[in-house]
């Protein structure tokens, strides 16, 4: 483990770090160069733990003692260390979690090859969600509720994009996920490998939750925030489902709804 001390914000070893504040620049150069990155000890950690592979890590100075059993876990990469004014002219923002991980993008599995893994029978689809934290947010409470897989159509929001794996809480390591492209057209390979596809949406003959009753393989589409999911989707599913309201409300945000959905479909 090399300690590098970094005094020049702009030293040109950092380009990793460099504009993480710019969300149309990261989401576009961050898959093209096949990394992500990872903020905080413990989001490191799952991510090492699902067997991804740091290739340098940030962190303010004070830090390099008590994360040195996470550092000597991701092997023989640059450990740039700098003060926290340092640190903030980097990244563009006050870093409270530690370390800040540059790490490489696995691969993502094929879409087919996931639906056919033995034990696969809840799925979540998100339909054009664009707001990093709402997908981030997804991903944790499907994890903790019971989804075997996230699906991602081809312009929602990065799973691996920083915000979205910080709110995941790291969880989106752990969840299989991919894309799955093109879409709408992806709901027959879902009806080949077996699934009903359900849409939560608000339609005049959408089911109750309260009476659903959920097939032994499911897969639940979540719309976007603002149009919600796209007719031509709502057009091709086999089923609309909804959540029962109270007190006058039509709607939740979309991750709030993720988890209530899941949980009634556990």
């Amino acid at each position: 483990m090399e300690v590098l001390r970094v005094r020049d914000p702009d030293d040109p070893r950092l380009v990793d770090y460099t504009g993480l504040t710019d969300v149309a620049l990261r989401s576009r150069r961050e898959p093209a160069e096949g990394l992500y990155m990872a903020e905080s000890a413990e989001v490191i950690g799952r991510a090492l733990d699902a067997g991804h592979q740091a290739r340098s890590v940030l962190l303010e100075e004070r830090w390099l003692d008590p994360l040195s059993g996470l550092l000597e876990r991701m092997g023989d990469i640059p450990v740039y260390a700098a003060t926290p004014d340092v640190v903030r002219e980097i990244t563009g923002f006050r870093m409270h979690r530690g370390a800040l991980a540059a790490m490489h993008r696995p691969t993502l599995p094929d879409v087919d090859d996931l639906l056919s893994t033995p034990g696969v029978r809840r799925v979540v689809v998100l339909e054009d969600i664009v707001d990093h934290t709402n997908v981030g947010a997804i991903v944790r409470s499907v994890a903790a509720l019971g989804a075997d897989a996230v699906l991602v159509t081809p312009r929602c929001a990065d799973p691996l994009y920083r915000r979205s794996v910080r709110v995941s809480m790291g969880t989106v390591f752990q969840v299989p996920w991919t894309r799955i492209d093109p879409w709408p057209a992806g709901i027959g390979l879902l009806r080949q490998r077996g699934f009903t596809v359900a849409a939560l949406a608000l339609t005049p003959d959408a089911v109750s939750l309260d009476t659903f009753q959920a097939p032994e393989r499911l897969a639940l589409v979540l719309g976007t925030e603002g149009e919600g999911i796209a007719r031509r989707t709502l057009s091709e599913v086999d089923v609309h489902v909804r959540i029962p309201m109270a007190g006058g409300v039509d709607s939740l945000n979309v991750a709030a709804a993720a988890a209530v959905a899941m949980w009634a479909l556990r």
